[in-house]
This record gives structure tokens, sequence and C-alpha cells, in this order.
């Protein structure tokens, strides 16, 4: 079973506030840490992890778009 985290975590994290290498050297470790893990219940719970983390780089990047939408339409206070 191919994992659809593993294609959409390195595209997300192209601007993360660290940078994308400090992103991709983070992930790459954290896919190398849990290569050997064999329990589905823990596979799935690794999972669900990686789709909290989608959802967060996914409001890191609303938030960085609000924010220059306000910088740019709204004066400063």
């Amino acid at each position: 079973m191919a994992n659809p985290l593993r294609a959409e975590l390195p595209f997300l994290g192209r601007e993360y506030p660290k940078g994308a290498d400090y992103f991709r050297d983070r992930l790459r470790a954290a896919f190398a840490k849990n290569k050997d893990v064999n329990d589905p219940e823990k596979i799935k719970e690794l999972i669900s992890r990686g789709g909290f983390v989608v959802k967060e780089l996914e409001a890191l990047h609303y938030l960085r778009k609000y924010r220059a939408l306000k910088k740019r339409y709204y004066e400063t206070e």
C-alpha cells in the first residue's frame, strides 16, 4: 500500500519557515526512524500523525497568505 503522505509532505514543506532543506532532513529522518515498524496499529498511528502534520503545514500556509493580504490592503496600526 502506497502512502500518499510520502508525496504530499515534501511538497508542503517547500515553504516551511525554517527552510525546505531543514524540513526535508527532518522528514527523511522520521521516515528512516520508522522504516522497520510492522505493527498495523502503530502504522495507522504514524499515518494519522502525518495527516496532522499536513494540516499544520496547510494552516501555516494560510496564515502566511492571510498576513500578506492584510499587510497589503490594510493600514498598520
